[in-house]
This record gives structure tokens, sequence and C-alpha cells, in this order.
């Protein structure tokens, strides 16, 4: 039986849960899902411009770990650009930073801890299928 996924701290929920090009219908888009720590990661990385080790203890992950993250997330949006897809933000395995009720750490019960809104690895599996993921 494999070890449990840990969960990787997230500063807040995303502003924004979904981007599409301008003048697309959204029933002609294909889409992808960036999970919301991959966000955490690319704002961490690219926007702050914090090193990878920084990033990482930031995010309570190794340093190897933070870079699967952020390659994951980086080809993500890369390809949504390239290709003109939508990019929806949800899902993942992610604890919101300053805001975990110690009382009941690994219950998920709060609904502040867990494996987010998505309840996948953000990959779209079982989600409708179809066009996303």
């Amino acid at each position: 039986m494999p070890r449990p996924r840990k969960h990787r701290m997230v500063r807040a929920q995303p502003v924004a849960t979904f981007y599409k090009p301008q003048g697309v219908p959204l029933h002609n888009l294909q889409g992808a899902i960036l999970p919301v720590e991959g966000l955490e990661a690319l704002r961490l990385a690219d926007a702050q411009g914090l090193d990878q080790a920084e990033a990482a203890e930031q995010m309570g992950i190794s340093r190897a770990t933070f870079c699967r993250v952020l390659a994951e997330a980086r080809s993500v949006v890369a390809r949504a650009l390239s290709q003109g897809w939508a990019i929806r933000i949800e899902g993942g395995d992610y604890r919101l930073a300053g805001q975990v009720d110690e009382a009941v750490p690994e219950a998920g019960i709060n609904g502040r801890e867990g494996r987010g809104r998505g309840g996948g690895r953000g990959r779209g599996g079982g989600r409708g299928g179809g066009r996303w993921g």
C-alpha cells in the first residue's frame, strides 16, 4: 500500500479559478486542469522569484517534490496557452496555510484540508471526462 500523499501548504484559495481564450465559445474549447498546489508553486517560483528551497519550505514539502510540482504546473500552462485551451484551477492535495484546525488534523472534516475542491490530482479523471484533463 503506498504512503499517503503529504498535503502542500497553500497561502490562499485562487482569486480566479477559470481562464479561457477571449472570443472562443466555451463549448468549442478543450481545457487543462491545474491543481491548486501547482498554481502556488508557480506563484512562489515565478511571480515572487523565490528559489526552490525557500518555496519548498513555504509549501512544507521537499525541494525535489517542489521541482516536480512546478514542472507539472509549467507543463499544463504551456500546453494550454500554446494550444488555445482553457485552464481550470482546482483539486490537488493541499491545505490552506494558517487555517489548519489542529484539533482534527487528519479528519478532513473542517473543510480546510484534504484533496481540495476537485477531488483529484488535477488531471480531470472522472469529472466529466471528455475534453478536460
